[in-house]
């Protein structure tokens, strides 16, 4: 889910396993049948970029990236701050940023690893670059994250509008309940309310963001510090929370039959 930041899917869309993962399982299927809606989900659970290791649970830190993931997503907005703090000049501090998400790219070439999420970060700071120039105020850098975040939240209120609900189709097939989880209430009840904990964490960010960008350049110190702490940080733990909540009841064990 890239809220927030960041998943590492190969060019195929698929994640690749780790050594001490367990792959998602996706039911086989005719390719002349068309895709279900259970291949629909399991592909869009992949993508998502959920790892799962090898006790079955979400690794929350390889879901959001991992290490080099989460740097790619905070180290542009953070080298922009610094240099825009140093020089009071908009356009050094827009070069920065752009120099250190290509940085990244070029990172991932030499590691001969897919440029999928650093290539989105360069697209993004690129965005970002061109909107704060174009106005002339620093911080438009960071109003691309406040349409990001309201697009994830009306997909994610509408996904439980629908009985769809995002988290679901995400933890669903982590857990290997492929789509039976929306035949049982109590299922559909917990993952609805496993998303709504998503669309807090996102609703969060816009409360105490959207407050400090109206400020102006006087708050654009508290607006850049409060992206990178509620950034990938906020998301894990929110995912963390999130997973936890919708965790299946535990069955009762049935007493074994010992022989005579």
């Amino acid at each position: 889910m890239t809220v927030a930041n960041g998943s590492e899917p190969n060019d195929t869309g698929h994640v690749t396993p780790q050594s001490d993962e367990s792959p998602i399982t996706v039911p086989a299927k005719s390719a002349a049948d068309g895709p279900s809606m259970s291949d629909l989900a399991a592909g869009y659970a992949e993508k998502a970029g959920l790892h799962r290791n090898s006790a079955g649970h979400v690794d929350m830190l390889k879901s959001a990236g991992g290490v080099q993931g989460i740097a790619e997503s905070i180290v542009p907005g953070l080298v922009f701050l610094v240099a825009f703090t140093v020089t009071r000049d908009l356009t050094p501090a827009l070069i920065a940023a752009l120099v250190a998400a290509a940085v990244f790219t070029v990172v991932r070439l030499i590691q001969r690893r897919p440029l999928t999420q650093a290539l989105a970060g360069v697209v993004g700071v690129g965005i970002s670059a061109w909107l704060a120039n174009t106005t002339g105020k620093a911080e438009d850098f960071y109003v691309l994250g406040f349409f990001t975040n309201m697009a994830y939240i009306a997909a994610m209120v509408l996904s439980i509008a629908l009985k769809w609900p995002v988290a679901g189709l995400l933890f669903g097939f982590v857990r290997n309940e492929g789509l039976e989880w929306r035949k049982d209430p109590e299922r559909l009840r917990a993952y609805k309310l496993g998303t709504w904990i998503v669309v807090a964490v996102l609703g969060l960010r816009l409360v105490v963001q959207v407050p400090l960008y109206f400020m102006g350049e006087p708050g654009l110190t508290a607006l850049a510090t409060t992206r990178l702490l509620m950034g990938a940080p906020l998301y894990i733990l929110g995912l963390w929370v999130a997973w936890l909540v919708t965790k299946p009841a535990p069955q009762p064990s049935k007493p074994s039959s010992s022989a005579d």
